[in-house]
């Protein structure tokens, strides 16, 4: 198994590295740490001897090595340096050559020790890669843990997919840990409600949440160790904040169903979730294209 850092010499890409580091060591996995460097655009008789790339690629190789000498010992580690246009494009082609299962990245921008960012790199992944998306919370170099320490797969309101499911099982394994599948109801009256119905809007969101918990549990291995609840709150937000999170944890969530199919398409709620997270997330592109019949099962 092989898992690829889209790396930058910055906080961030360390942020990144230190994700792919922990989950490398959690599977057994080999890492391969890139970097995706702009082509020449340069005109002739403007670059010093050398090349506009032949610099880029020696300052880029020195990155590399500085990265790879922090990763430990125990994990195999190979650095590429890759020319694009697009830093989202060169990355998801050299992970497909490298036929990794697992594309990781840090978070974008400053802020918030702990919360997610979206920039530009990070959002053009979470919409077009073909590949599952490990996202690391800002500050993540800074933890000492080593391995993954919990997994937990949110069920959203359709029935799952099964590569979240089986991703979210490798994981649970590796790590020597029940699988905690989380369904989130956000309880505000939904549009149309009958004013003072909350109630009935409260029920009939367990109800639809309980069928989901019950059908992913329904196809885990016979005697997987999982546990399974659901959490409400106002929002989306409140409602994962609910949840109990230890540094080492990590979220599963699926693409939405406007991903195109083996792509992803970050949803609405997964998008919320990253705002409150400080756990690295793991996205999980759509499935192969479903029948008319099993859409319609779905939305029931």
């Amino acid at each position: 198994m092989r898992l690829v850092v889209g790396y930058l010499a910055t906080p961030s890409g360390d942020d990144g590295l230190a994700l792919g580091v922990r989950l490398a060591r959690t599977v057994g996995a080999e890492l391969d740490i890139v970097i995706v460097l702009p082509p020449d655009r340069v005109l002739p008789g403007m670059v010093p001897i050398g090349g506009y790339e032949e610099i880029l690629a020696e300052q880029a190789g020195e990155w590399l090595a500085q990265a790879a000498a922090t990763v430990p010992e125990d994990i195999k580690t190979t650095t590429h340096i890759v020319f694009d246009e697009s830093f989202a494009e060169g990355l998801i082609a050299e992970a497909q050559r490298l036929e990794a299962e697992l594309i990781v990245v840090g978070a974008a921008g400053d802020g918030v020790i702990g919360r997610h960012s979206i920039g530009s790199v990070t959002g053009e992944l979470l919409h077009s890669s073909p590949i599952p998306l490990a996202l690391a919370p800002r500050g993540l170099r800074d933890s000492t843990v080593e391995r993954v320490r919990d997994v937990t797969l949110a069920v959203g309101t359709r029935p799952g997919d099964g590569l979240a499911l089986d991703t979210s099982v490798l994981a649970s394994r590796a790590a020597g840990t029940p699988l905690r599948l989380v369904s989130l109801v956000a309880v505000d009256p939904i549009f149309g409600s009958i004013p003072g119905d909350d109630g009935s809007v409260r029920d009939r969101a367990y109800a639809h949440a309980q069928l989901m918990l019950d059908a992913a549990k329904a196809v885990l291995p016979e005697g997987f160790p999982v546990t399974s609840m659901i959490t409400d709150g106002p929002t989306i937000e409140e409602a994962v904040s609910k949840l109990e999170w230890h540094d080492g944890d990590m979220i599963v969530v699926g693409s939405s169903r406007l991903a195109p199919p083996r792509r992803l398409f970050l949803g609405s709620t997964a998008a919320k979730m990253l705002r409150v997270l400080e756990v690295p997330m793991i996205v999980i592109p759509r499935p192969e294209a479903v029948s008319d019949a099993e859409a319609e099962e779905g939305k029931s």
